[in-house]
């Protein structure tokens, strides 16, 4: 089996052509210029892992929703469960960027950052 890939790593988006044994094993990697594309290909079909983002309601802010983001990646097939707990929380202004929503997320050892300050919002402002 073949599988192709457009490789992400760097600004020459490689066309990366991975060919499997039977087993999902790899057998050969091709059209990739770089180390780092092969690098790629090889964690895509073995243990594909993404960034997360979303937001989480924020009470008592200047802004109703905060953006946050997986402190490093996570794995392809447990980025609902990380969306699941993501959409459960509330949090209180004021938040700093960097601050920490919820720690080891379902357990990959992942924190869910801030990655924007919202301060609170002024009683006038209510």
């Amino acid at each position: 089996m073949k599988v192709m890939l457009d490789c992400i790593v760097c600004p020459a988006s490689c066309h990366i052509q991975v060919e499997l044994y039977g087993d999902g094993t790899i057998k050969e990697i091709t059209g990739n210029t770089c180390r780092r594309g092969m690098d790629y290909a090889k964690s895509e079909i073995t243990a594909p892992v993404r960034m997360v983002t979303s937001t989480v309601a924020v009470e008592g802010g200047i802004s109703k929703r905060l953006p946050v983001v997986t402190s490093s990646p996570v794995p392809k097939d447990q980025i609902f469960a990380v969306m699941e707990k993501i959409h459960k929380i509330m949090v209180c202004a004021p938040i700093s960027v960097d601050d920490i929503i919820i720690s080891d997320v379902c357990g990959l050892g992942v924190d869910v950052v801030a990655s924007r300050s919202i301060r609170r919002r002024k009683e006038e402002e209510a």
